[in-house]
Formats: C-alpha cells, sequence, structure tokens
C-alpha cells in the first residue's frame, strides 16, 4: 500500500521526529477527520508499505533521518514558490529549500522527486513576468535533480477566501500564457510539466495533464508494477492516487495564507501545542471513548514477470 503524509499537514517540516519515532516502532495511529473518535492503526513496515509519499515545503528536518526511510521506497513532492513571507509567513528562504531538495535527490534519486510551483496567483506583487522569470531560476537549479514539475493556478476554498480574501482566480488568457511558458521552460532543463486538477487546458502546449501523483508515477519510483484497488479521487478534478493520509488538518506552522488544510492560526497553534513526539498521534493522545481498529494492509507490488 501507499502512506501519504503530505496532503493535511507537512509532517517532514514540523514534525520530523515524530514521523522517525514512528518508524522506530513501526506504526502510527490516525483520527478520522470528519469522525474524531474513530483511529486507525496503519503499520509502517516494508513489507506493507510499498511507498511513502511525502509532500512538504521544508524537507531539511527530515534529512538527518534518511537512514531510518531507506528500507522504504519513497516519493517526493518539495513546493518552492516565488511568494515572501507576507504568503508563506514561516516557509524557510528558498535558496535553502533548493539546496534541500537537491541533497534529498541525491539519496533517493530524481525518479523519486518531484517539484510543486504551486498554487499559482496573478496580484500586482507577483505578475505574470516575475512567475516566468523565477519558474526559470529554480527549474534551472533543479535540472537533474527531477524530472516533474507541478502547477496548479489557485483555488478558491472557503479557508483561501477567508484567510486571503483579496486573491482572484487566474483568468484564462494568463493560465494559457504561463502554462505555455513553464511548458517550454521545462523542456529545456528535462522536466515534464503537470497540470494538478486544471483539466486538459494546457495538454495543447505538451503538458502531461493524466494527474500529478499518479500510480504510474509511483511505479516509476518504486521500479515495479503495482496492482493497486480502485481508489475515489480526492476531488472531482482530481486523477491522483493519494493512497492513505497519516496528518492532521488544521497543524501546518507555515501559516500560508491560500492554504485549505487550516482553519485559521489560533486553531493551528492550540493543536502544535497538544502535539507530543512519542504520541503514536501527531496531535494529542488516545482519550476515553476512541475505537482503535487495524488497516487492512498489504503489498501491492506485482511480482508477477511480463514478457515485453
Amino acid at each position: 500500500m501507499i502512506i501519504n503524509t503530505g496532503q493535511r499537514t507537512d509532517i517532514p517540516a514540523f514534525y520530523a521526529d515524530w514521523f522517525a519515532n514512528r518508524l522506530r516502532e513501526g506504526f502510527v495511529l490516525v483520527r478520522n477527520p470528519y469522525n474524531p473518535q474513530s483511529v486507525t492503526r496503519y503499520r509502517l513496515t516494508p513489507n506493507v508499505v510499498d511507498c511513502i509519499g511525502f509532500c512538504t515545503k521544508n524537507p531539511e528536518p527530515m534529512l538527518k533521518y534518511m537512514e531510518l526511510l531507506e528500507p522504504f521506497h519513497q516519493f517526493w513532492y518539495v513546493t518552492i514558490t516565488p511568494y515572501g513571507k507576507e504568503i508563506e509567513p514561516r516557509v524557510p528562504n528558498k535558496l535553502k529549500v533548493l539546496d534541500s531538495f537537491r541533497r534529498v535527490s541525491e539519496l533517493v534519486g530524481p525518479d523519486c522527486m518531484g517539484w510543486r510551483y504551486d498554487p499559482i496567483f496573478i496580484s500586482e506583487a507577483y505578475p505574470v513576468e516575475r512567475h516566468m522569470r523565477a519558474f526559470e531560476y529554480m527549474a534551472k537549479a533543479l535540472s537533474g535533480y527531477t524530472h516533474t514539475a507541478v502547477i496548479s493556478f489557485i483555488d478558491l476554498y472557503e479557508k483561501t477566501k477567508r484567510n486571503f480574501p483579496e486573491v482572484r482566480p487566474v483568468r484564462t488568457e494568463d493560465r494559457l500564457t504561463l502554462g505555455k511558458a513553464f511548458v517550454e521552460i521545462g523542456k529545456r532543463y528535462g522536466m515534464t510539466i503537470r497540470p494538478c486538477a486544471e483539466g486538459n487546458e494546457l495538454a495543447r502546449f505538451g503538458a502531461d495533464c493524466s494527474g500529478c501523483m499518479t500510480l504510474s508515477m509511483y511505479e516509476d519510483a518504486i521500479g515495479q508494477r503495482l496492482k493497486a484497488p480502485n481508489q475515489a479521487p480526492a476531488r472531482k478534478a482530481c486523477a491522483c492516487y493519494l493512497g492513505a493520509d497519516i496528518g492532521a488538518y488544521n497543524t501546518c506552522g507555515h501559516l500560508c495564507r491560500y492554504c485549505y488544510a487550516n482553519y485559521d492560526e489560533e486553531t493551528v497553534r492550540q493543536n502544535i501545542r497538544k502535539h507530543d513526539p512519542l504520541s503514536p498521534l501527531l496531535i494529542g493522545h488516545l482519550r476515553p471513548g476512541d475505537t482503535v481498529h487495524e488497516a487492512k494492509q498489504e503489498s501491492w507490488i506485482d511480482g508477477q514477470i511480463r514478457l515485453i
């Protein structure tokens, strides 16, 4: 099976010590975000976990634990954007993140790495031209360390509209201009552009619109075929295979203004205060009335030999 760490929070950036403890103990407990008394226990062992997926804005804290991850196949998405502290208050300096990206890639290989340049929004401070310059600068810096660059344009979720009220949807004209430019830049630096939940709008320019985290991408990272069960998409426009997520909403300390996973800053701060690196749960501990059930886990690696 596939364990995902990054759809609800940024575990490498803020909870690396906790995750290392989970790897050492070989299991993790996860609350159902919609039914908090229901807790799932996942084994974190290579015989049932075919790949661990990371999505982070700062992989550096996990670098000291890469030996613990060595028995597992991995796929890393690292988000690097041009935005400053007024948009991403606690994201580290982007030059440091670029360096951390390269260091992880040197350990796991470029097929196990992807760069996310998203979400894209247009404003007076971040016009189309600035995005083009920033994208090329970063693509050049990451050339040879990944073959994948994911882009998406900002979605106005209710949480986003509340925390970032001045943001506006990106016009079709700007989406096409940027999409075409990014595909051309990607070709120069050995990267396929994969739009995330953007339909087929950019396919005409050569973008791969099949999804940004597909089973075939996991297979490339693992080096083996997977016989995975069908999985409902996370949202209508999403074609990705996300696996089981072990994170929790309202726990990401980056406090990005466009974030869809945080309700507000105070809720995040309250949850972070409840975090115990020694607990099997990301936030808090088991409570009276909780029901813990074992996840059904098995390897999806297809061992059948195929003639090509």
